[in-house]
């Protein structure tokens, strides 16, 4: 039979539920301010994922940064599945494929800004001006629903959380990315 041998987590079979994919990738706009500015932002978003984007709204208000409270600052759009990924490649080919290692958090997701949305292939258009963005990619095992769901919630344990290091390696194998000041 199968030895049950308490290895390391990590000499566990390779089987196709260990790959790492792409659960989710977060867009975000900020423009500190309601209005014409954040309805452009807005329009950006969906131009460029086909979906309605949700507003962020200011938790308090901050009078250097002239925002109130629950004054509409940001617009936000969560894409999953095959847009995901062709965002996560077009995002990271205006970063050229470099990313710094504080780009990953420890529970093994990444993100990144980009300066100018216009680099990711979308018209320019002067009435909209130039809107810069920060992109989150949460990454995933297959099984991560069990955390996810209502009835008969699990955990994911630990060795099949996803990790800053394997997700790094999943950005290198990937997308043969290049990693910034690697310990």
């Amino acid at each position: 039979g199968v030895s049950h041998s308490k290895d390391l987590p990590t000499s566990g079979v390779d089987g196709s539920m260990r790959n790492i994919k792409v659960d989710k990738l977060v867009v975000n706009i900020s423009t500190g301010e309601a209005g014409d500015r954040l309805t452009y932002a807005a329009r950006v978003l969906e131009a460029l994922t086909g979906q309605k984007p949700v507003l962020g709204r200011a938790r308090y208000t901050v009078r250097q940064f002239g925002i109130r409270r629950n004054e509409a600052i940001a617009a936000t759009v969560t894409v999953r599945g095959e847009k995901a990924l062709d965002l996560v490649e077009r995002g990271l080919r205006v970063k050229e494929l470099e990313l710094h290692y504080e780009n990953f958090s420890d529970t093994g997701n990444f993100g990144f800004g980009i300066k100018e949305h216009i680099d990711l292939g979308v018209k320019y258009d002067p009435t909209t001006g130039i809107f810069g963005m920060d992109f989150y990619v949460v990454l995933k095992r297959p099984g991560a629903r069990v955390a996810r769901k209502k009835r008969k919630a699990g955990r994911v344990g630990a060795p099949h959380r996803v990790t800053k290091d394997e997700a790094m390696k999943w950005f290198k194998d990937t997308y043969k990315g290049i990693l910034t000041h690697e310990k």
